[in-house]
């Protein structure tokens, strides 16, 4: 066996419930970088409770770490729907739309974070985007309107 195959053991902390174990130790796996050991944490909880924000928004950053961009949009996608002022989710859903090179589905959200939070990152996300469609000589909706 070698230390790839060594996965910890979930943390229970009395008290917690499934969800709320699942929630830390797919956390600390996800700021470790390792996604693949984080879903395997995260879709057991879910399959309980598949409507918990926390550990589908987690769902979403191991997505993101493993370019499985088009399942992270998904995630994402249902968030922000949920819940249209989650920053962290409308910022990560351009993310990942800008990923895919889907410039102009992803500048409305990049914006829309940059006003939200005023982050430095968050603005020069929205000044790569604007870039790269004027490059590309494309438009945003945008400035259509």
């Amino acid at each position: 066996m070698s230390s790839d195959d060594l996965v910890p053991p979930p943390l229970v902390f009395p008290g917690q419930t499934g969800a709320e174990s699942a929630y830390r130790v797919a956390h600390d796996l996800l700021v470790r970088r390792a996604p693949a050991e984080a879903l395997a944490v995260l879709e057991p909880a879910l399959a309980l409770d598949p409507t918990s924000s926390g550990l589908r928004t987690l769902r979403a950053w191991a997505y993101l770490l493993r370019a499985q961009l088009t399942k992270a949009e998904a995630e994402l996608a249902g968030l922000v729907e949920e819940k249209p002022d989650d920053l962290w989710a409308r910022h990560a859903l351009g993310r990942a739309l800008e990923r895919q090179s889907r410039l102009a589905d992803a500048l409305p959200h990049l914006r829309l974070a940059a006003a939200m939070s005023g982050d430095p990152e968050h603005e020069v996300a929205v000044l790569r985007v604007e870039r790269r469609l004027a490059e590309a000589g494309e438009r945003s909706f945008d400035d259509l309107t």
